[in-house]
């Protein structure tokens, strides 16, 4: 039996790799693997595809095999009512499946705890709550999304070794392979926020650009509550995603500006401290349908969200050099340097002289 466990969680495992594929890129649906094992060898595996649609069973189990008998490993519990489609539950009772393992119940109340009843009716035999700690991990952003609650916020920053997130000799703090990871970040999530003052000091595009992730950029989100974006940014050029503007300010030249061109103005309610104030631009944005942001502004705007608790993981890229008299700080780095940011916190891969570290807050 201890056996069977061990394989049960390896199996597990490697549907979360499947689920990790497309995560932030399923819309308002989780993003779901699955793995299907048959005398001990893995026969097919799937993801949630990009949009949400089909579902990861569906296109697991849509290869032409014979699939009776098998093992279904699952990371979250199968839908089963009718929606756009038809219930995985449905697809997997067609198929004879012989076993279901899933991790974690899903929060919707349509398909929740229903999947073990139908499956049972079946003599499908369930296996629940297989690495049930990742799951609550995995699917935070997921779960708070049909609560009052904020979405699931990230951050991720560049630094050099002495703390500057500014050169003021070159545009970049870190090397090639650290920007081409961030890139990569991007790609899980479904929102990126930044600021007004991001753009026009840095004149950034934001988008994936990596071959074969263009399509996972995630939409962009620029609070600017003065209105006082750059109209010839070249993000409005060459960023293909959707584009919203956050703004406490009326200004109907810029509004008509941003219409033609495409891009949402929305207008915030001025709340009185700072805190209700960072709570009421993650609920619009949460209004807007997205769930899981990734923050990447300048210093002064993270320092806000890291000292009122906003962010649950932060991303910190270390250049392994100083910049002494070339480094510049438009604030001072206190809440980055409260971090305590070591070693057991570095996520091992090569950066070729950078380090990437990664803080749950």
């Amino acid at each position: 039996m201890f056996i069977k466990q061990i394989k049960d969680s390896f199996y597990i495992k490697l549907a979360y790799q499947q689920a990790d594929i497309n995560l932030g890129s399923t819309g308002s649906n989780p993003s779901v693997g699955a793995v299907v094992v048959k005398n001990n060898s893995i026969i097919s595996s799937g993801c949630t595809s990009v949009g949400g649609r089909p579902h990861a069973e569906s296109n697991t189990l849509k290869k032409k095999t014979n699939f009776k008998d098998s093992d279904l490993f699952v990371t979250l519990e199968p839908c089963s009512h009718y929606g756009y489609t038809p219930p995985c539950t449905k697809i997997i009772i067609s198929k004879k499946i012989k076993r279901v393992i899933f991790s974690i119940n899903d929060t919707d109340p349509r398909s929740r705890n229903h999947a073990s009843k139908e499956l049972n009716k079946n003599q499908i035999k369930i296996k629940e709550f297989v690495l049930k700690d990742f799951a609550k991990i995995f699917y935070k952003s997921y779960f708070t999304q049909s609560t009052k609650e904020i979405p699931f916020i990230d951050a991720k920053i560049a630094v050099s070794k002495d703390f500057f997130t500014v050169n003021k000799k070159n545009k970049w703090i870190t090397n090639k392979k650290s920007r081409v990871l961030a890139n990569f970040l991007r790609s899980k999530y479904d929102c990126l926020l930044t600021t007004s003052k991001t753009i026009n000091d840095d004149n950034p595009i934001l988008n994936c650009r990596i071959e074969g992730l263009e399509k996972k950029s995630p939409d962009l989100v620029i609070l600017d509550r003065l209105f006082k974006i750059k109209l010839n940014s070249v993000i409005f050029k060459k960023n293909k995603g959707n584009i919203y503007i956050l703004t406490n300010i009326n200004n109907l030249s810029k509004e008509r500006f941003f219409k033609k061109i495409g891009v949402k103005v929305i207008k915030l309610e001025n709340k009185s401290s700072p805190i209700n104030s960072l709570k009421n631009i993650f609920i619009e944005i949460k209004k807007m349908g997205f769930n899981r942001i990734l923050v990447e502004s300048g210093i002064t705007f993270l320092n806000q969200l890291i000292k009122y608790d906003f962010i649950k993981n932060f991303y910190l890229f270390k250049s392994s050099l100083n910049l002494k008299s070339r480094g510049f700080n438009y604030s001072n780095p206190l809440y980055l340097k409260q971090l305590n940011i070591s070693e057991k916190n570095e996520i091992k891969v090569n950066l070729t002289g950078d380090t990437l570290y990664k803080v749950k807050l």
